[in-house]
């Protein structure tokens, strides 16, 4: 079940995505739904979950109801667990939990984990002298971490810890194409094929006309 109004990229780049594993595993899920064995519904946004006996069933804003489930599986992502350094001074985004120099380069609404720069010491280094945030965590609530990027950070900053200053800000990492072209795109759209890399659509503009003489400013690229 997808909030989405269509399929989009939901199985992956296939034979374009540069790490074959990962796109051949779509490609084997896409098949459960061509042959049958898997129900895809699309633009379908939860409003509620109405209980019956041991049996769930999924209501839509738009009326729609799936058949009573014995399981669901919520894929809603996730969020990086903090508590345990409430003691140490941090420097997040707000908004992804993400150290605030790669927040917008990790941004899951622009990018797509192929188009991510790899990240390194400078990067990651907290206020807390000598502390570094790294790995799956370094990405806050963004899901496009890919354990390359991890290990390239980890060599950035052991560099860092030993002096190696040169090598610490040297980039040693391509991330491989995800064969899935810039970011997740606009997931309520009914085409939701947007995406970084793709020319903006036209957009509707509101014109309201001004008195004679009166100083307009504009903002924006329209």
């Amino acid at each position: 079940m997808l909030r989405r109004g269509t399929e989009g990229n939901t199985f992956g780049g296939g034979d374009a995505d540069e790490l074959p594993a990962r796109g051949a595993l779509g490609q084997r899920s896409k098949a459960t739904v061509t042959d049958g064995l898997v129900d895809l519904v699309t633009g379908f946004r939860t409003e509620r979950i109405d209980l019956h006996g041991s049996q769930a069933v999924l209501a839509a804003e738009d009326g729609r109801t799936l058949d009573p489930a014995d399981r669901l599986v919520v894929l809603t992502g996730f969020r990086p667990d903090l508590s345990f350094l409430s003691e140490v001074r941090l420097d997040l985004d707000y908004r992804l939990q993400a150290p605030v120099r790669i927040a917008a380069d990790v941004d899951p609404n622009l990018h797509s984990c192929g188009t991510v720069r790899a990240t390194g010491a400078s990067d990651l280094a907290q206020p807390e002298p000598g502390f570094y945030i790294v790995g799956a965590k370094s990405y806050g609530r963004a899901p496009n971490f890919l354990a390359l990027t991890g290990y390239e950070q980890i060599r950035s900053i052991t560099a860092d810890l030993t002096g190696d200053h040169a090598a610490a800000s040297r980039v040693e990492l391509v991330l491989p194409d995800t064969g899935v072209c810039g970011g997740s795109g606009v997931f309520d759209a009914e085409d939701s094929g947007g995406s970084c890399c793709t020319a903006p659509g036209p957009q509707r503009v509101s014109i309201a006309l001004a008195p004679a003489g009166a100083k307009i400013t504009t903002t924006g690229g329209c």
